[in-house]
């Protein structure tokens, strides 16, 4: 799109009663992310000079929120202190406004709108009105677009206040228009708030720049999911399950098997390379990469997690904020958490939870283990039930289990502590000191049987 004095006005300011939450609206989250922020990135594709965000409801949260998601996007903040329509709404914001150049008007509560929509809506701007329509089915709710005998638009009749036979047009509003800025002033100014709502309605303008023979064109939006709002949690589930489902079709179209796409969701931002295979249940969230040939077995749940060539992650996995090299495996039932990084061919089995820790090439972590805060270097095998004891109720501290050593099963390391190149530790030890390299560590009670004990208490 043009962005030579495009100012994009997203208006944000609904209270959203009908979500039953003290959330606000805007940033309830769609596909793992606030409603909101799916605009802001939509508006962000055209470039616009300026970024107006017109807000209400829920004030100081909604900014402080989007901020922090978006600390590097340049948004100029208008509060609408009473919520008296988008007529009103976009008056407020006014003042931010460039005096040359168009306004796109969006909405934060509309976030499936897409940039191709809007570059073709830009594209027919020249100094008129350009209005985003589509046909429903069920018009119910929305706006309807009234056409003279000529086909031109005139007017948009809100619900609450059309006719039986205006409620018969298909053809609706979404409230997504572009305004050439230069009369915005004179038309806002000149709207009333005498309809059903007693709100200034945005739409009015319309009615008046026809009056003044401004022309008015329509772009018919191709999907009509483009226009659909979030007013209560029916809406919300409806369009999570359209970005689900718009989301799987992008990976179904790019070569990723997946068998069922039904029970499989992604919400957020997924890629992935060639001969990958996703079972059912998996979820995916946030920033997802994944190489090629990499199996994704039943019922894992990957975050923000970078996965290399040739992994299999067996089913009930979880896997956050890490890095997977090449050839690992991982799971059944295996937790990887945030700053962990596994190198090439480690293995990590059922019940193991390994947190922000690396784990070297070719070693083994297979079953019953806790590793937290480690260093691990390659070719070393963990036996079952050993735990790192990172923690001393104050602070965390590290272990370091250097390359070639084996720990034996039931082993407590209690950090800080080193394991040396090639050490053995003796199974059901806890290691409190360092352990020297290549030799046998162990700590061990004598084992002792008291004969007759038995019989004595009895």
């Amino acid at each position: 799109m043009d962005s030579q004095n495009l100012n994009i006005v997203i208006l944000a300011a609904g209270a959203g009663t009908r979500m039953h939450s003290q959330t606000p609206k805007v940033l309830h989250e769609l596909s793992g992310k606030p409603i909101l922020q799916h605009v802001i990135e939509t508006a962000l594709k055209s470039n616009p000079a300026r970024l107006i965000i017109v807000y209400g409801h829920g004030g100081e949260l909604v900014k402080s929120t989007i901020n922090n998601i978006c600390p590097h996007v340049d948004i100029i903040w208008v509060k609408q202190e009473e919520q008296l329509g988008t007529g009103h709404a976009l008056k407020e914001a006014l003042p931010n406004i460039t005096a040359n150049g168009k306004t796109l008007i969006l909405y934060g509560d509309a976030p499936l709108i897409s940039p191709h929509t809007l570059d073709v809506m830009a594209k027919q701007h020249n100094n008129n009105i350009i209005i985003l329509t589509a046909i429903l089915q069920d018009p119910y709710g929305y706006g309807r677009i009234i056409r003279d005998t000529h086909q031109h638009i005139s007017m948009i009749v809100e619900e609450k206040d059309a006719t039986s036979i205006q409620k018969e047009i298909r053809e609706v509003n979404s409230g997504v228009y572009i305004f050439p800025n230069q009369m915005l002033p004179e038309w806002l100014n000149s709207i009333s708030n005498n309809n059903a709502q007693n709100e200034y309605y945005l739409t009015d303008v319309i009615k008046i720049a026809h009056t003044e023979g401004v022309e008015i064109q329509s772009v018919t939006a191709h999907h009509e999911y483009e226009i659909f709002g979030i007013n209560n949690k029916t809406q919300l589930e409806s369009l999570e399950r359209i970005c689900n489902h718009i989301n799987v079709g992008v990976l179904l179209e790019k070569g990723v098997t997946i068998k069922d796409k039904s029970r499989v969701e992604i919400r957020g931002d997924v890629t992935m390379g060639q001969d990958c295979v996703i079972d059912v249940n998996c979820v995916f969230e946030g920033r997802v990469i994944i190489g090629n040939n990499v199996i994704i077995n039943a019922g894992c749940i990957l975050k923000n997690v970078t996965i290399k060539d040739n992994v299999n992650i067996k089913p009930y996995s979880v896997i956050e904020g890490a890095v997977i090299e090449d050839n690992c495996q991982i799971g059944p039932f295996a937790r990887i958490r945030p700053e962990t990084v596994l190198q090439a061919d480690a293995h990590i089995g059922n019940f193991v939870e390994v947190k922000k820790s690396m784990v070297g090439a070719n070693s083994k972590i297979n079953h019953l283990t806790y590793i937290g805060d480690s260093q691990i270097g390659a070719h070393v095998n963990v036996g079952a039930g050993s735990v790192t004891c990172n923690y001393d109720g104050t602070n965390k501290h590290q272990t370091i289990i250097e390359d070639d050593a084996f720990i034996g099963s039931g082993t407590m390391m209690v950090a800080p502590v080193t394991i040396g190149t090639g050490a053995i530790i003796g199974a059901g030890s806890v290691i409190t000191k360092n352990a020297p390299a290549d030799e046998l560590t162990l700590t061990r009670a004598r084992q002792t049987t008291i004969i007759g004990w038995k019989k004595k208490q009895r």
